[in-house]
């Protein structure tokens, strides 16, 4: 069974291991940083090279998002046209080219959304599996600690 760095397998994903996916993946959707969830991805249609918040990196190197973007968004867009096109398409043309339309119109109005995504899992595997040249910031700080209070 594989063995990541932190001597984790595949099935010993700890509670907090899932709340730090699910975390970062809805920081992602709402087009925030995935470490630390204020500061923005995007200034308009283009992406922001760190936080402007934590200082978060969001891709090292160019092209290291262009994975987690072709498999995760891509690749079921192309399978929803495709089930349309020859699915419906052929038999009922409008229906088929109404549902093209909407499917296109809902594309571009969830882009970056879906392009935040990509960017979090990306983060999430720069967490997973680290790489010591890789600077992410320590982890943030998330309310008041209880051993704190008197």
């Amino acid at each position: 069974m594989p063995v990541d760095l932190q001597g984790r397998t595949a099935n010993s994903m700890t509670p907090s291991d899932w709340n730090l996916i699910r975390t970062a993946l809805r920081r992602g959707l709402r087009k925030r940083c995935p470490h630390c969830g204020k500061g923005r991805l995007y200034s308009g249609w283009s992406q922001l090279e760190r936080c402007s918040s934590c200082g978060l990196v969001y891709s090292r190197n160019p092209g290291d998002v262009w994975a987690f973007i072709i498999f995760g968004d891509r690749l079921p867009i192309a399978a929803i046209i495709a089930v349309i096109y020859f699915g419906v398409l052929r038999f009922h043309r409008v229906l088929g080219l109404t549902m093209l339309a909407v499917v296109a119109g809902v594309g571009i109005w969830t882009t970056q959304n879906r392009w935040g995504a990509g960017i979090a899992l990306h983060y999430l595997s720069r967490i997973f599996w680290p790489d010591p040249a890789d600077p992410v910031p320590p982890p943030v700080a998330t309310g008041p600690r209880r051993d704190a209070e008197g």
